[in-house]
């Protein structure tokens, strides 16, 4: 069972139609006894990195979370801030992430060229450079553009765990993966058919 994690911050409700239409289960958790017979897991997120993992701190559900990732290997799929939020830490905040992944949360700023004129945060269509499958299996090149809202990157400690790049004047990974645990920087949920896809992949991914 998909299991998307409700700690106060993302478009639930995005999701929930995404797999409603897809005919795929779906259920959402707000505490950690709704976390029960979860098989797979979304970790949403919008807004400042400090706030998310208090608000994860604070749901009653990150020690169960904890267990099924990282003792269970539950896949799970962490979605811009809910992806951030797997890093060691972010220049975003103090609080320190979950470490799930090793890296640090960077600043747009120091890697958008100011003289190319480009706004932040990024927002908008970007394509997307996948060097892995599993997410991006059967997605036509032609289809590789999601939907990005942010002013913060996902700096990984080894290029191993990035699996897709994108280019806002400057090269940066916008997609992470260390075994069972993915992220992605854009909003697959806000991506139209592209978006689709990918949670599509998501949910046919093997138990590891």
């Amino acid at each position: 069972m998909i299991t998307i994690i409700d700690y106060g911050l993302g478009n639930i409700q995005a999701f929930l139609n995404i797999y409603k239409k897809l005919h795929i289960p779906v259920q959402v958790a707000k505490s950690e006894n709704d976390l029960e017979g979860a098989s797979k897991l979304i970790l949403p997120g919008v807004g400042h990195f400090d706030y998310a993992m208090q608000k994860f701190n604070d749901s009653g559900m990150r020690e169960k979370v904890e267990s099924l990732v990282l003792k269970d290997n539950a896949p799970v799929l962490g979605v811009c801030v809910g992806m951030q939020i797997m890093a060691n830490s972010s220049e975003e905040g103090v609080e320190s992430g979950l470490g799930w992944i090793g890296g640090t949360v960077k600043s747009l700023e120091s890697i958008v060229k100011i003289d190319n004129n480009l706004p932040l945060p990024h927002m908008g269509w970007n394509s997307v450079t996948p060097n892995h499958k599993d997410l991006f299996n059967d997605i036509d090149s032609d289809d590789l553009e999601f939907y990005f809202l942010h002013s913060y990157y996902f700096d990984c400690t080894s290029q191993e765990n990035c699996i897709a790049n994108t280019d806002y004047s400057s090269n940066f990974c916008c997609a992470v993966n260390n075994k069972n645990i993915f992220g992605v920087q854009f909003h697959p949920e806000k991506s139209h058919h592209s978006g689709v896809s990918l949670l599509q992949n998501f949910a046919e991914l093997g138990v590891c």
